[in-house]
């Protein structure tokens, strides 16, 4: 039986998927997992990028997929159990601009 090498994804498709996978990754409630998810999909997509084998291009944009699925599943069950916001995460507003300064809860 012959085997059969799976195309490497359009370019387009493979934006598309990082893009949705930014997304989700910025729909987490909680920063840390939300700063760790954004920056796991950017070096992943990094090291796809820099992919010659189109073999290991479609294994690469296959598990990408996969773990797409996965981050989605994971951002909805983050969302229903959300914490208050970090102070890192909360800027305060003066004359109409973000101050960059975090808001202190006990001022």
């Amino acid at each position: 039986m012959p085997v059969t090498v799976a195309a490497a994804p359009m370019r387009q498709a493979v934006l598309s998927l990082y893009h949705s996978m930014l997304r989700t990754s910025n729909s987490f409630s909680s920063y840390n997992f939300r700063e760790y998810f954004v920056q796991r999909t950017k070096d992943s997509f990094r090291a796809m990028q820099a992919e010659q084998d189109q073999q290991r291009l479609s294994h690469l944009y296959a598990e990408a997929l996969r773990e797409h699925n996965v981050l989605q599943r994971s951002a909805v069950v983050n969302r229903m159990y959300a914490g208050p916001k970090l102070a890192v995460e909360t800027t305060r507003v003066r004359d109409g601009k973000a101050s960059g300064i975090p808001e202190r809860s006990d001022s």
